[in-house]
């Protein structure tokens, strides 16, 4: 197991920790001091930074790995956008979980859903210049076949060539991260305490989720193989 894989399986169970915390702090919203909801809601957005910070750390030791990661199940892997989830997946998650935003909120987030989709079709573009420029073949392939590229004759040609992809990749990875994490930010910063409190719930409900159907998958995979 990778040092990555550790860090990502130890944050999981502080997830679930958060999500009860989070799920508790609902229930009892209406009687709650927003300062209490705030501080719950910031160390939570610290929780979800570290992970960030973490991920980019691996990605400077090897950005293929992370955008194919071995400690995601095969349906997390799917639902990917440049190594994440997309961005976007944050309104629906509103809309569900926060119903009662005011007239001034709906303007706020409907101004940040646009802002999100152009920084979204920039980043889509960004990506695609890459696989022009270097003529990559899907980043999946290009992350399993990095290991021989090295190891095979004219493997100095290749490296250079597999160098400015590890480059180009890193930048588009640090800018898909920093739009995910301030399209957060900004949503929360929009929401009183319970509002966020809610909208957070639904969040790690999502994730959660998605990682256990996913494992479950895998396993009944794995049973049909063997």
């Amino acid at each position: 197991m990778s040092s990555f894989e550790t860090f990502f399986e130890g944050w999981l169970v502080r997830q679930e920790h958060y999500l009860d915390e989070l799920q508790s702090a609902q229930q009892r919203a209406h009687e709650a001091r927003e300062v209490d909801l705030r501080d719950l809601v910031s160390r939570v957005l610290l929780h979800y930074q570290q992970y960030y910070e973490e991920k980019s750390r691996i990605a400077q030791r090897d950005v293929f790995m992370v955008f194919s990661p071995t400690w995601f199940t095969s349906l997390e892997r799917a639902l990917l956008w440049i190594a994440g989830f997309k961005p976007g997946l944050a309104f629906r998650l509103v809309s569900d979980s926060v119903p009662d935003l005011s007239d001034d909120q709906r303007v706020r987030v409907t101004r940040l859903v646009e802002e999100t989709r152009v920084e979204e079709r920039a980043l889509n573009d960004k990506l695609a210049k890459i696989h022009e420029s270097v003529a990559a073949p899907p980043l999946v392939d290009v992350a399993r076949r990095h290991a021989r590229y090295v190891e095979s004759e004219g493997a100095e040609e290749e490296e250079e060539a597999a160098t400015r992809l590890k480059s180009a990749l890193e930048d588009v990875l640090a800018d898909a991260n920093l739009l995910r994490t301030t399209v957060a930010t900004k949503l929360v910063e929009m929401m009183s305490g319970a509002q966020a409190v809610r909208f957070l719930v639904a969040v790690g409900q999502f994730q959660l989720k998605i990682r256990s159907w996913g494992l479950e998958r895998d396993a009944r995979r794995k049973t049909v193989v063997v």
